[in-house]
């Protein structure tokens, strides 16, 4: 199962957050956003498909998301669990630790923002295009 869509870097991506990572649908960050990667997003938890947001809700669905710009391309993996709302309206993040609200796509991801290729950071700080893909 698959699900793509686009966001966008920003002048104000640091990427220097240790825990977590996130794309938002807000047009605009501060230098304090430190885990903010992508801005503009086409979408957030509450548009995901309903197949994929009830596979998501098991604590054994592994999840990887591939973030790519035309420089670059990571993945992180990290997992699922029940008590994932899915249903926030603006935000998606992804947590190292087992914290979990309604702004949480997936718990004990293996990277955080300052974890994130280099390169990848460069693009995103640059204002360069943002492809996201979940794949489960």
């Amino acid at each position: 199962m698959k699900f793509t869509f686009k966001a966008q870097g920003h002048h104000n991506v640091t990427s220097q957050h240790k825990t977590t990572f996130e794309v938002t649908q807000d047009e605009e960050i501060g230098l304090t956003a430190d885990c903010i990667v992508g801005v503009s997003s086409e979408v957030s938890l509450n548009d995901l498909p309903i197949p994929m947001k009830d596979v998501i809700q098991d604590e054994n669905t592994q999840i990887q998301i591939i973030l790519e710009t035309e420089n670059s391309k990571d993945v992180i993996t990290g997992y699922g669990h029940p008590k994932l709302s899915l249903d926030h309206p603006t935000d998606m993040v992804c947590r190292k630790s087992d914290y979990t609200c309604s702004r949480t796509l997936m718990i004990r991801a293996d990277k955080a923002a300052v974890d994130l290729n280099h390169d990848l950071v460069r693009d995103l700080a640059d204002g360069k295009s943002l492809k996201i893909t979940i794949k489960i």
